[in-house]
């Protein structure tokens, strides 16, 4: 079991690695062939905080682990919300100014009842799979909408902090090197936590779903966890809580849809009738916060949802 266990969190480390390579290289690679940096902020920067959740999701799903696919991400987007935003707000308050995250509040909501009409029916087909793809171009598009005026003009604070993460120092050699290194890293390091996680749930007793839902979801959140840690060290609370929204947004369309087109199937029939509506009502808790005069979740309201965390992990273990 330790063995396992420390594959696991190699595997998850090398995860995350190699998608912070696959960004950093892609973002440098799109600046140099012309791509507005506006674009590169809300596209490519924000969907790769996604990325270890896809490559899990994929491979979890190409191995006919179905259960592990959705508990990884409906438990990914509990842990962003409940674990991630109600520890940083615990730590310090986190205050935002920025109206293009305010938006993206209600798109946040749209894609998780998209996700649960999806998962009703304890089976993800090729038809759900393309109607999760349409929405996810559907969110690309109003997103380049709802920020590109602000982007332009960097009158928006999330702008400001987008451009300034964005790397300008490097050359496209460097870029395609790092870019060929994740792409190596990043499917291997996918199969050493789906093929560990599996050791360790047949250990515990555990179900595919539950490992899926804790060890693997907190797991591949570590880049949300990172952006947020950051953003809040650094003043750019914008960022950090943009970013996170996204990925949920992400997580429910795209990584969800993906696996269903390329292996669809039944799953745990628990992961929507108890999981979901967790994640479902931690995103409508944010969403009403968020969209507060205030701005700002404060250390109550990190308590609240660290709590919640609390107390959904007792009622999965026991």
């Amino acid at each position: 079991m330790l063995f396992s266990t420390s594959l696991l969190i190699i595997g998850l480390i090398l995860l995350v690695y190699g998608a912070d390579r696959l960004v950093y290289s892609a973002a440098i690679i799109s600046r140099s062939l012309g791509v507005p940096p506006w674009l590169i902020g809300c596209t490519i920067v924000a969907f790769g905080t996604s990325v270890p959740e896809m490559l899990v999701s994929v491979t979890a799903a190409l191995n006919h682990q179905i259960d592990m696919t959705v508990g990884n991400i409906i438990g990914s987007n509990i842990t962003n919300i409940l674990l991630i935003v109600g520890g940083a707000a615990l730590v310090k308050p986190i205050t935002f100014h920025s109206d293009i995250v305010r938006r993206e509040l209600p798109l946040m909501l749209v894609a998780t009842v998209l996700c649960g009409l999806v998962l009703a029916d304890h089976t993800l087909s090729r038809v759900d799979g393309m109607i999760l793809l349409l929405a996810a171009v559907g969110y690309v598009a109003a997103v380049v909408r709802i920020s590109r005026p602000a982007l332009c003009d960097g009158s928006d604070s999330l702008t400001r902090e987008q451009l300034a993460e964005l790397p300008s120092d490097s050359s496209n050699t460097v870029a395609v090197l790092w870019l060929a290194l994740a792409f190596i890293i990043m499917p291997i390091s996918a199969h050493i936590v789906i093929d560990n996680a599996s050791v360790l749930a047949r250990h515990l007793g555990a179900s595919d779903l539950v490992i899926g839902l804790t060890v693997v979801a907190v797991g591949t959140s570590l880049p949300e966890l990172a952006t947020v840690i950051a953003g809040a060290l650094k003043g750019e609370n914008d960022i950090a809580l943009g970013n996170l929204i996204g990925s949920n947004i992400v997580n429910s369309v795209m990584v969800l849809g993906v696996p269903a087109l390329l292996s669809p199937g039944p799953f745990n029939p628990l992961a929507f009738t108890r999981d979901y509506w967790v994640m479902l009502a931690a995103s409508v808790v944010l969403m009403l916060f968020c969209l507060g005069k205030r701005r700002r979740i404060g250390s109550a309201m990190g308590a609240l949802l660290l709590c919640g965390f609390a107390a959904y992990l007792t009622v999965l273990f026991i």
